[in-house]
């Protein structure tokens, strides 16, 4: 499966996929890296490895139509069949979406349909949750809203501030996010009736709980 990673800043979840893709195994392979800002530190992250890096400058095109057309475009010539959004800071218009309906994921750093938007960890702690997360999830129109693909929990702890839970959950979204393409370049995941089904078996690792109780 050729995939077509979005960015618009350092990538750090395209340096998991680029990681994973490497791997003999892996049924996936990036044909092309497409940022919106030109100075994305991502793009070097994708010439390193060999990708094609290319720039599709949201700031050069007079609606968002054109700029989704462009960027649509530029996924098309790659020959692209999944489009992974990686820390890409705009809004996909309905047109974009309906488009690669079924063939968009995006990794949003809460467990969804929780704190959907921005600064979702310093709003978490605001709020007391234990537990928060990381979800690959398919996209759709909504701001943080598809199919749910694969999550994972880690616990809030006592004096996090928001970059120090940031930093603890994007340690495993560098492990979600390649297991998600590989289960959706596999096979094994796949969207029936509005739900993707995971086929094959499934084993989910150990509750968290969080603060554990002398019951738990």
């Amino acid at each position: 499966m050729k995939l077509a990673v979005l960015i618009s800043g350092r990538g750090s979840n395209l340096q998991s996929l680029i990681d994973a893709c490497r791997q003999p195994d892996f049924p996936a392979e990036i044909a092309v890296v497409v940022s919106n800002r030109p100075q994305a530190a991502g793009l070097e992250r994708a010439r390193r490895a060999g990708i094609k890096a290319e720039i599709v400058d949201h700031t050069a095109f007079a609606t968002r139509d054109a700029f989704d057309d462009a960027l649509s475009a530029c996924v098309a010539k790659a020959g692209a069949d999944l489009v992974c959004l990686a820390g890409f800071m705009r809004l996909l218009g309905d047109k974009f979406v309906d488009r690669w309906r079924d063939r968009v994921i995006n990794i949003h750093p809460s467990l969804l349909p929780a704190f959907r938007g921005l600064d979702v960890h310093q709003r978490v702690i605001d709020a007391g949750v234990r537990v928060s997360g990381c979800t690959v999830h398919f996209v759709r129109s909504s701001v943080d809203d598809g199919p749910i693909v694969i999550q994972a929990a880690v616990p809030v702890l006592p004096g996090d501030t928001a970059n120090v839970l940031a930093a603890r959950v994007l340690a495993v979204e560098h492990r979600i996010y390649p297991a998600a393409v590989r289960m959706i370049a596999s096979g094994q995941a796949r969207i029936d009736g509005g739900k993707v089904v995971i086929s094959g078996r499934v084993e989910a690792a150990s509750p968290l709980i969080n603060p554990l109780t002398d019951e738990g």
